[in-house]
């Protein structure tokens, strides 16, 4: 069963609702037959790579938000992610543009690492309140997850991975995509925004029964002829 998330590493809710996901999908007894398939969603493209912003000077500059709103908006935010198992930094966040953060994650896919990648990014985001968008520390963050230094530098310098994040947005767009995360169960479903385990629970039991069960129930019919024969 394929699960395609889109997401963008200054999302909180992402991070939420990745937390959420995988708890919901430990519990359910089909966890080692489901892919997860993380995709590329830039809230803010206007972001200039090489500005960087604070919280509050973000929500204030770009959206008109006052300071305290925002750490209000902050409070309710971080009390779920405590509920969800993360201590949100949002004083030390720093907001910018995330596309080479992307190019790293489609390059942790070379290597089946995305999940880890992802987590990563995250973690660099909003806890250790380092610039995601700088290139040194991506390459760190590769590093530490076994990736080559120059390997990753060439990944993050050139236009490599640009086709493929690009791609990732054009299918957003063409799913109808505004917000994220964004989650589609097999190509049936989809999920919006950080729900919690037992909703993920629910819809990914719902999902495997109706598209993958039914095809595992016909594939178990002896009246059948494979290389080695037929059986009746």
């Amino acid at each position: 069963m394929k699960i395609e998330i889109w997401s963008d590493v200054m999302c909180p809710f992402c991070y939420i609702g990745k937390n959420n996901f995988e708890k919901a999908l430990e519990k359910l007894p089909f966890k080692d037959e489901v892919k997860v398939e993380w995709k590329s969603f830039q809230l803010d493209p206007t972001l200039h790579p090489d500005e960087t912003k604070t919280t509050f000077e973000y929500f204030k500059d770009k959206k008109g938000v006052p300071e305290t709103q925002t750490r209000q908006m902050i409070g309710q935010v971080s009390q779920m992610g405590k509920n969800s198992g993360i201590e949100f930094n949002f004083e030390n966040a720093i907001i910018t543009n995330t596309f080479s953060a992307h190019k790293l994650l489609h390059l942790a896919k070379k290597y089946n690492i995305a999940d880890k990648m992802e987590e990563a990014l995250f973690i660099a985001h909003f806890i250790d309140g380092k610039n995601v968008g700088n290139i040194d520390t991506l390459i760190a963050l590769a590093e530490s997850l076994g990736i080559d230094k120059n390997e990753a530098q060439q990944a993050l310098t050139s236009e490599e991975f640009n086709d493929d994040v690009q791609k990732d947005f054009s299918e957003a767009r063409n799913h109808g995509i505004s917000g994220v995360p964004f989650f589609i169960l097999n190509g049936k479903y989809s999920v919006s925004g950080a729900q919690p385990v037992e909703f993920f629970t629910g819809a990914l039991q719902q999902t495997y029964d109706e598209t993958v069960s039914p095809l595992k129930s016909l594939s178990d019919n002896e009246n059948s002829c494979d290389a080695d024969g037929c059986s009746i």
